[in-house]
């Protein structure tokens, strides 16, 4: 596996893990984030340089926490104890733990190279009432490139009290690897029968939603498209998706989503331990970032960020958030790059 490191401009530093049939995850050590993946074209979204990600958009690609997603109106109660955090001014919600969060951090990094995976290991902390969070909580990501394609996550936590930690990456996909144009034509398929809804504000209601019949349902493969077009009142809140879909399955050896390009020559499998996933389709409008000197299409691409659904806080039969003092927490996601063209031709 081949290394290289280089300026990222403003202190920071973009390190790049290339394997032997040229595939490449370039990662860097402003927000533990994820920049660039693929051979021949640039799978996911990501600027030229940190002064881009900072003045445009900080989360495109970031490692995402405390707690990924919204918080209604930034309380909550742990061990008998309301907290009151940092709110959104614009919502009055908790947005993503706070800002600045872990997609602004300066993250330190180790770097381990093999001879079938390499992996840049970035570590942070979040001190004790940092936008009103409990606890000195310690976090570790791992970014990790195989000679099989495969880009992994891992992320681990601890804290010495009890606290809220629900962690995520912020990636967004565009398979065509042109971002001024929409992934209408990307095909979808979840393994998921349920989703959270909405209000218009983007807090859960609470209600665990069955997908089947919906425009919302992915059970069976279809184009992002017949989502837009749709007149599902859920799709027509966020003039997209913003949902959080829950998982059948919890394991890294069943997939819980594949997406697939226009041509169908490339195929996105994600795996995950987590029990859902928040699907968000880069419903920006007009008001897209300019990323590499191109401007970001509406729906111009769509994330994967597996985590435990948000509103946990609140509802527990979504799952638990809660970290308990002194215990360790860890979470994986895996994502397979399959390039069908290439796999014809033997590479």
């Amino acid at each position: 596996m081949q290394i290289t490191e280089k300026d990222f401009n403003t202190g920071y530093h973009l390190i790049t893990i290339e394997n032997e049939s040229g595939f490449h995850l370039s990662v860097t050590d402003l927000g533990a984030r994820i920049v660039s993946l693929g051979r021949d074209k640039k799978l996911v979204l990501g600027f030229d340089s940190a002064d881009d990600y900072l003045e445009q958009d900080p989360f495109i690609g970031a490692s995402i926490g405390r707690t990924a997603g919204r918080i209604e109106n930034g309380r909550f109660t742990l061990a008998g104890k309301d907290y009151q955090v940092s709110i959104d001014p614009a919502t009055g919600h908790s947005l993503h733990g706070g800002k600045p969060g872990f997609e602004t951090k300066k993250w330190t990094y180790t770097i381990e190279n093999g001879e079938n995976e390499a992996s840049v290991i970035f570590t942070t902390n979040s001190p004790d009432g940092e936008h009103g969070f409990p606890g000195n909580l310690e976090i570790e990501v791992r970014h990790t490139l195989t000679q099989e394609n495969v880009w992994r996550v891992t992320t681990k936590g601890i804290s010495d009290q009890t606290t809220l930690f629900n962690p995520t990456n912020h990636v967004y996909f565009n398979l065509i690897g042109d971002i001024t144009q929409s992934i209408d034509e990307h095909k979808l398929w979840l393994n998921s029968s349920a989703f959270a809804s909405l209000r218009p504000d983007t807090i859960p209601t609470g209600e665990i939603t069955n997908s089947a019949g919906t425009a919302f349902d992915f059970q069976t493969e279809k184009p992002m498209a017949d989502v837009f077009t749709s007149d599902f009142e859920q799709k027509n809140q966020c003039n997209g998706l913003d949902h959080p879909f829950f998982l059948n399955e919890s394991n890294l050896q069943k997939p819980a989503a594949k997406l697939t390009s226009p041509d169908g020559k490339i195929e996105l499998t994600v795996s995950t331990d987590s029990s859902s996933v928040v699907i968000f389709t880069a419903n920006f409008g007009e008001d897209g970032p300019t990323m590499r000197g191109e401007k970001l299409a509406h729906h111009g691409g769509i994330t994967f960020e597996t985590q435990i659904a948000p509103g946990a806080e609140q509802y527990p039969e979504f799952g638990s958030i809660t970290l308990p003092a002194n215990e360790t927490f860890e979470t994986i996601t895996e994502y397979k790059i399959t390039l069908k063209e290439a796999d014809e031709h033997g590479n």
